[in-house]
């Protein structure tokens, strides 16, 4: 459990008079709990009281796995057969009494567990939003979670090298996801941060493009977007490397989009904001001719979800401080002839940043 973030919690609850604070989202229920699980269609709860000791809500078949996490505190578990509501509503009542007030995660609740739950509470106020709260706790990471965040972008690295080395004549992109997803498995870390991302040359073009059955061939460029989830937190980094020779215009982006990569990770510093940040990147693509080929905004947050607050974008005034961490991701995309992004995640320090992968960003040529 986040003892730091429960009391910080605690603390902004009895200033905005908040009885009971619901936590949804699963990432934040972690973060906050230290229980972590994906509950699919079921509802997975935790609430706080500034006043009463907090309880953790899951099904009934995840309950005694929450009781053998770091969370100290009462697991309430329910059973399919149950109306989840109506135990959420009887708990509420027992334990803190009918709250005029009740806090939730207005991005994360759906319109129709809204009204379930308020079904059970007709006089009570939801107008405060517990999503701007979450994000400025997760904002700027402490030394142990940006340690672990290290180690994590340790395992990408290790997921390039496998990655490389799994190009050859023929492979498919989701040949060489698999086998990135499968080695890695076997050394122990049994979950990426998403889908392993393989895309051979002009089908990287599609920036959020997915592995299909597309060969490699001689000549053209294979980009490589992926991240491992270790102890919670998430790893995300982009290479894009060229397997034999590869063409003189592939190269030109390759290193447009390099050039821009370094600058903007050279130019973190805090007291800049994250609109500053954007620009150096895409001033330099824009320079170059490419401003309309690179699509999207440069970074996100990172942390124990893999885009986290805040983005990295034009008009954001967001003053960047020591301690956040994000990703700085610059991309060219030219549909039908080439697609190059280059992307490390950073935590910033008191002077620069540092990021948390270490494999190079120059173009590999792979023969």
């Amino acid at each position: 459990m986040n003892q730091e973030k429960v009391n910080e919690l605690s603390r902004w609850m009895a200033k905005e008079n908040v009885d009971v604070a619901y936590i949804t989202n699963p990432n934040s229920i972690s973060y906050l709990s230290g229980f972590t699980s994906d509950p699919h269609e079921r509802v997975l709860a935790l609430f706080f009281s500034p006043t009463h000791d907090p309880f953790l809500f899951t099904p009934a078949l995840e309950a005694d796995t929450a009781r053998q996490s770091s969370w100290p505190y009462d697991v309430v578990g329910y059973l399919d057969t149950q109306n989840p509501w109506q135990i959420i509503a009887e708990e509420l009542t027992t334990r803190y009494g009918k709250p005029q007030q009740l806090a939730i995660e207005k991005s994360a609740f759906t319109l129709d567990r809204f009204e379930q739950l308020a079904s059970y509470f007709p006089t009570t106020d939801f107008s405060k939003d517990l999503t701007a709260v979450i994000q400025q706790m997760q904002l700027r990471k402490t030394p142990s979670e940006i340690e672990t965040l290290l180690e994590a972008g340790n395992w990408a690295d290790v997921a390039f090298e496998i990655g490389f080395s799994a190009i050859k004549d023929g492979v498919t992109e989701e040949e060489i996801a698999a086998e990135i997803e499968y080695q890695l498995k076997r050394k122990g870390v049994s979950h990426m941060s998403f889908d392993t991302t393989v895309l051979v040359g002009p089908h990287a073009a599609n920036p959020h493009g997915a592995p299909n059955q597309t060969p490699v061939k001689a000549n053209e460029l294979v980009l490589f977007d992926l991240g491992v989830v270790w102890k919670g937190y998430c790893s995300d980094a982009t290479r894009t490397v060229a397997y034999k020779e590869p063409t003189a215009f592939q190269e030109k982006i390759h290193a447009i989009v390099l050039e821009a990569q370094l600058a903007a990770q050279a130019a973190v510093k805090p007291g800049m904001t994250a609109s500053q940040l954007d620009k150096i990147a895409r001033d330099i693509i824009t320079d170059y001719g490419y401003g309309e080929a690179f699509n999207h905004r440069l970074g996100h947050g990172i942390g124990t979800s893999i885009h986290e607050y805040p983005s990295i974008v034009a008009g954001n005034d967001l003053i960047i401080e020591e301690g956040m961490c994000f990703s700085i991701e610059p991309g060219i995309y030219l549909p039908n002839q080439v697609g190059v992004r280059i992307e490390d995640c950073v935590y910033v320090t008191k002077d620069g940043c540092q990021p948390f992968t270490k494999t190079p960003k120059e173009l590999l040529i792979i023969n």
